[in-house]
């Protein structure tokens, strides 16, 4: 009962907690969601922002110079300059604007007119335009010698709408580098160029530098790389040496390349992490916080349970006098007040039923006792007036003299039960065969079962059965237990007395062939004032039970309506005494 009580104390709390931290906890769910999807927003917004800077920074980059050499064109084309004039020209191009490393000039069928390279040109008529930018064509992108990019722009000549020649220039890339270095995303971001074949053009990352050298194409290995142009900007994917990345892109339509920025996911959503981390430990300290108030109210508030739980178990083990104090003006005080003026009550309706129970034992006894002894006392009186009547024979008054003798037996055994009922008589123990009892009560009560028409006989174990007992006790319970049967017992039955020896103990059973007992009855006819015959007061089994447990020994019955019923005593066998003569 405690442990069904604290449970419901613990559920009570619990209840009382999540009513109240029910809300901060779905507040704080919802405010954790919203960070982590406020702060990817913020992170890939801000990252797609770097990276389309970056490449427009490219365009420009490369468009200014692919200017540069379309204004060069422009400048020599239709001017009618001398091979000495374009030559000061394009060295003076190649002076002015250092990433140009060469400047060449080629006819219509791709011989040299003038070159600012001393000896022979490096760069030649392209086979394959290429990638075409503002009217430009650009070479893919190559590592030199020097491992810098380089690549090659190249202009066609026309005159009069027809080719006339090409102007050509190596152009490094290697500020674009430099750009690409310095593009930096918290600590571990780093921006990266891959060309339309997937090919790393420009890597920020020192440790992936040398895969730009080699050319590595991204393919295969980088989502955004794999998607293309048209698939998504985004991207989160597990890199073998950063972890989980972030990474988002930005494409240079004219150029068809594409600029990825990429930054550990640990990083971008570092301060996300540690506020949600902040969060959710405010959210569990919140809720412990409300589970130990609501532990602490919840204990108070059903403390009244407690209480009442105790006088309620105080009264049901009997302490009527067991009252309860709520001093609260809610309804827990009234069931207080209710509870007391229960108790109140209990104590008027036990000392009801007490006087009660006296009064109807007290008929019982009183009914019994006129009952009992009414016939023996009528049949003295009728005895004792005719006896003295003087025209009574000898004979008779013999007879009306045994009668009297005979009821004041009866009225001196009723006295004695009575007697015993008040003070048991001690026991005396000695040793005694049982089956010389049996048959010292048998004799003196065959004549009553014959009187009734039962025929009383017995059954005896060989040899002398030996107990330690009262012989005088033994011989009344003996005789209760035949007195019984014979009153039970219709004319013509029968009453069988047995003594058996079972390894260490002796028994004796007693069994009538009467009218049995109820079994609802059967257990109680042992008790005081308990019969089941129309006289008596009810005390012979009760004596009887009280004389064999004081011997240390054991009587049971077994009974059935209609057919009879049968007691069996159990004692301990004595084989060290002498039964005692009779």
């Amino acid at each position: 009962m405690a442990m069904r009580i604290r449970h419901i104390a613990t559920r009570f709390a619990l209840i009382l907690a999540l009513a109240a931290i029910l809300p901060l906890l779905g507040y704080g769910g919802f405010s954790i969601w919203s960070l982590q999807r406020g702060t990817r927003e913020s992170v890939v917004g801000g990252n797609q922002n770097v990276a389309a800077r970056a490449a427009e920074e490219i365009r420009r980059y490369i468009s200014s110079h692919a200017e540069i050499l379309r204004s060069l064109a422009a400048e020599i084309q239709d001017t009618g300059l001398d091979e000495r004039q374009l030559q000061n020209v394009v060295t003076s191009h190649v002076l002015q604007f250092s990433e140009f490393r060469e400047i060449t000039l080629f006819n219509a069928d791709s011989s040299v007119i003038v070159s600012s390279r001393i000896g022979p040109p490096r760069v030649s008529v392209p086979k394959d335009p290429g990638t075409i930018f503002d009217g430009v064509s650009m070479s893919p992108i190559r590592v030199d010698e020097d491992l810098l990019p380089t690549a090659v722009f190249s202009i066609q000549l026309t005159r009069l709408n027809q080719p006339a020649g090409w102007l050509v220039g190596e152009f490094s890339l290697e500020e674009m580098w430099r750009m690409v270095d310095q593009i930096r995303i918290g600590q571990r971001g780093y921006a990266l160029v891959v060309a339309p074949d997937g090919t790393l053009i420009a890597h920020g990352d020192p440790d992936k530098k040398a895969l730009v050298a080699q050319s590595r194409n991204m393919k295969g290995g980088h989502p955004l790389v794999d998607a293309g142009a048209d698939g998504p900007t985004t991207a989160e994917y597990v890199d073998q040496a950063a972890g989980p990345t972030l990474a988002v892109s930005a494409p240079i339509p004219q150029l068809r390349w594409t600029v990825i920025v990429e930054q550990p996911t640990s990083e971008a959503y570092a301060s996300a992490t540690a506020l949600q981390r902040y969060l959710t430990v405010a959210i569990v300290m919140a809720l412990l916080v409300m589970i130990g108030i609501g532990l602490v109210f919840g204990r108070r508030f059903i403390a009244p349970i407690f209480i009442l739980k105790r006088g309620t178990q105080a009264v049901a083990s009997g302490d009527l006098e067991s009252r309860v104090d709520i001093k609260s003006d809610d309804e827990f005080g009234e069931l207080g007040t209710a509870f007391n003026g229960m108790a109140d009550r209990l104590v008027e309706l036990q000392e009801n039923v007490k006087r009660q129970e006296r009064q109807a034992m007290f008929g019982r006894v009183a009914a019994g006792i006129v009952h009992d002894l009414s016939h023996p006392i009528q049949n003295i009186g009728n005895s004792t007036r005719l006896l003295l009547r003087d025209d009574i024979d000898a004979e008779s008054r013999v007879s009306f003299h045994q009668t009297i003798e005979r009821e004041l037996q009866t009225l001196k055994r009723f006295m004695e039960d009575l007697r015993n009922v008040v003070k048991p008589k001690p026991i005396e123990r000695f040793a005694m065969d049982i089956n010389t009892t049996v048959a010292e009560i048998l004799d003196s009560m065959r004549a009553e079962g014959e009187r009734n028409g039962v025929k009383v006989e017995a059954q005896y174990a060989q040899g002398p059965l030996t107990i330690v007992g009262d012989r005088f006790a033994l011989g009344r319970v003996f005789r209760n237990l035949i007195t019984n049967g014979i009153q039970a017992t219709a004319a013509g039955g029968r009453i069988s007395i047995v003594t058996t020896r079972s390894n260490s103990h002796v028994e004796v059973s007693v069994t009538d062939t009467g009218s049995g007992i109820p079994a609802d009855r059967l257990s109680r006819i042992f008790d005081d004032f308990v019969t089941t015959k129309r006289r008596g007061l009810g005390l012979g089994l009760a004596i009887s039970k009280r004389i064999v447990e004081q011997l240390d020994g054991t009587i049971t019955v077994d009974s059935e309506v209609g057919r009879g019923t049968s007691f069996t005593l159990r004692f301990r066998a004595d084989g060290s005494l002498q039964a005692a003569a009779s």
